[in-house]
C-alpha cells in the first residue's frame, strides 16, 4: 500500500474510532445515490414482501438511498413458471411497478440458472432427461415470454447465472449436459431477440478468483466471437472479513473492463462470520450444521468487529472509486442486516451483519466509511 493510501485509511479509521458505538441520525446523512451519483449506480436486491408493500420501513429506505433495484427471487424461473406453460407474474409485476414509480434502473434476475429451476424443466413425463431440442425450446419460450412482457420496462437482465464451475471451466449443470456449452450463447441470443434495447449481463460468484476470472473472460470472448451481444459482467461479491483480497478484486475489475463490457458488483455483502470450510464458494446448495463457533455474535456485534467491517468496505470502495470509469453499478444483496440471506447461508439460523444498514434500517459504521471517501 502506498503512503497516500495508508494515510487515507488511517484517517477513516480514526473517524470510525471517534464515532464509537453511536449511530448517526439517518435524516442527516446524504443518500448513497447522491453520494455516488457522478460515479456509478447504487442499489439493492428486493424481496417480494418489500415490493408487495409488507415492509414499509425498508421500502422507505430503498426510495431514499438507491437508484437501481434487482429482483432477489421473484424473477427466477421457479417463481415465474412453476408449472410448464403456467406463468405467475404477480410478484414480478409489483417489483417492476415499484421501480418505475420511483424512477429506478430495473434489473431482472435471472433468466437461466441451474438452481431454483422448476422440477419439470429438465425432464419428460417419465422423469427422464429431455432432448436437446426440447430444452432449447423450453428455454426460448421462457426467455421470450418473460423478457417480452417487460420490454422497455426492465432495463437489464442477468441472462445467465453461475455457469462457471468451482473446478472445471463450465459447470456440469443440466443446461450444459443436455444442450452443450452453447446454451449460454442461445440464452443471450433469445434475450436479445425479445428486447434488443435491454442490457444483457453474465453474472457469477467468486470472480476475483483467478480461475473463475479467466473462465469469465472466456465466456465473454466466446459470445463476442460468435457475434452475440453481451453488455456487462456481474461480480456477485459475496465476500467476508477473512476472504477479501483487494489486489485480486482490482485485477478482476481491470481485466473484465478490458473486454469492453460494463463491470458491476451485483450481489454485494461482506459477512462477519467464519466460513464453515477452508474452501470458500458461493454455491447456494451448501448447508452446514449450526454450531456456536460459527455463530459468535448471536446477541450483538462487538464494536471492534463493526470497525473491521467498515474498514473492509472502505478498502473495497477505494478500488471502485479508483476505477469508477469501469464500474456501471454497485448493488447490495439485501436492504438491511435482518433480511440478508447471509443469516441462513451456508448455515441456517445464524445472525450476520453484512450490509451498510442494521436491523433497524440505521446506517452503520460501514456506511460512514463508504460515504467518507467521497466527502473527502
Amino acid at each position: 500500500m502506498n503512503k497516500d493510501k495508508s494515510l487515507k485509511s488511517l484517517r477513516v479509521l480514526l473517524m470510525l474510532l471517534l464515532v464509537g458505538c453511536a449511530q448517526p441520525q439517518h435524516d442527516s446523512e446524504v443518500p448513497l445515490k447522491e453520494v455516488f451519483k457522478e460515479k456509478f449506480l447504487v442499489g439493492a436486491a428486493l424481496n417480494a414482501d418489500q415490493t408487495n408493500g409488507q415492509q414499509p420501513a425498508e421500502l422507505a429506505l430503498v426510495k431514499r438511498e438507491f437508484n437501481t433495484i434487482v429482483a432477489e427471487n421473484c424473477m427466477k424461473m421457479e417463481s415465474l413458471q412453476p408449472e410448464q406453460g403456467v406463468f405467475d407474474f404477480k410478484d414480478a409485476d409489483n417489483f417492476v411497478r415499484f421501480g418505475e414509480e420511483n424512477g429506478m434502473f430495473i434489473v431482472g434476475h435471472t433468466l437461466v440458472w441451474h438452481s431454483q429451476a422448476p422440477d419439470w424443466l429438465f425432464v419428460d413425463e417419465a422423469g427422464n432427461d429431455v432432448s436437446r431440442d426440447t430444452l432449447v425450446a423450453r428455454m426460448r419460450n421462457h426467455i421470450h415470454t418473460v423478457v417480452s412482457r417487460y420490454k422497455g420496462r426492465v432495463h437489464a437482465w442477468d441472462v445467465v447465472n453461475e455457469a462457471i464451475g468451482d473446478q472445471e471451466t463450465l459447470r456440469r449443470s443440466k443446461w450444459q449436459q443436455i444442450i452443450g456449452d452453447d446454451y449460454i450463447q442461445l440464452a443471450f441470443q433469445f434475450a436479445n431477440e425479445a428486447d434488443p434495447d435491454a442490457e444483457l449481463y453474465y453474472n457469477d460468484y467468486s470472480m476475483l478468483n483467478p480461475h473463475r476470472r479467466e473462465s469469465g473472460i472466456q465466456v465473454i470472448q466466446s459470445l463476442k466471437e460468435k457475434g452475440i451481444r453481451i453488455d456487462g459482467i456481474g461480480m456477485q461479491a459475496h465476500y467476508g472479513l477473512d476472504y477479501l483480497d483487494l489486489n485480486e478484486f482490482e485485477e478482476s475489475v481491470v481485466k473484465f473492463a478490458e473486454q469492453d463490457v460494463k463491470v458491476m458488483l451485483t450481489e454485494l455483502d461482506i459477512t462477519v462470520l467464519p466460513f464453515p470450510t477452508k474452501e470458500m464458494s458461493a454455491e447456494i446448495s451448501q448447508n452446514y450444521e449450526l454450531k456456536a463457533t460459527l455463530n459468535p455474535y448471536n446477541e450483538t456485534l462487538p464494536d471492534s468487529v463493526g470497525t473491521k467491517l467498515a474498514i473492509a468496505y472502505q478498502g473495497l470502495f477505494e478500488v471502485l472509486l479508483k476505477h469508477q470509469d469501469k464500474i456501471g453499478r454497485v448493488t447490495f444483496w439485501g436492504v438491511n442486516d435482518g433480511q440478508s440471506w447471509r443469516n441462513n447461508w451456508p448455515v441456517k439460523g445464524r445472525k450476520d451483519y453484512p450490509l451498510l444498514f442494521d436491523r433497524d434500517n440505521a446506517p452503520k459504521k460501514a456506511f460512514q466509511s463508504v460515504v467518507s471517501l467521497v466527502k473527502e
